[in-house]
């Protein structure tokens, strides 16, 4: 039995729980706003959020740099869906609206939408820009685990 403690912050009130690594899959609720922390959708996150997910949960952190008026973003958009449902709960899956958080894409160097970053222990690992399915998003984050380790 794995009792490690894990970090994991909720997509709704954006709080960190403790979950027991072993616990993950068993569809567990936030603490404080008592909704679940995975609910198979990509959470919507602004420059504080996004601090605050990236900096203090202990999964890795995929996140969809993408605008309102780029067709491939919106394009993409049900494949990223998709990949949520796939990846959670080892992988929290987030968008980033680079119209509404220019400063955050700026000091984050995103030059093209759509771009995947994925982020694990306050850094990021790899990003990809461009378009993607949903199992070359899936087959691109294991890869990138698995080369991480």
């Amino acid at each position: 039995m794995n009792t490690e403690t894990l970090h994991i912050v909720c997509p709704h009130c954006h709080t960190t729980n403790r979950v027991r690594a072993d616990q993950l899959g068993q569809a567990p609720d936030c603490g404080r706003c008592h909704r679940p922390l995975f609910d198979g959708h990509p959470v919507a996150l602004d420059a504080e959020s996004f601090e605050r997910h990236v900096g203090r949960s202990q999964i890795p952190v995929l996140v969809d740099f993408w605008a309102p008026w780029c067709g491939p973003c919106r394009m993409m958009a049900p494949a990223f869906e998709a990949a949520a449902r796939q990846l959670e709960p080892h992988v929290r899956l987030a968008k980033v609206d680079t119209e509404a958080e220019p400063q955050l894409a700026a000091r984050l160097g995103i030059r093209s939408i759509p771009t995947l970053a994925l982020f694990a222990g306050g850094g990021e690992l790899a990003r990809q820009a461009g378009a993607m399915g949903q199992a070359d998003i899936v087959r691109w984050v294991q890869a990138v685990l698995v080369g991480a380790r």
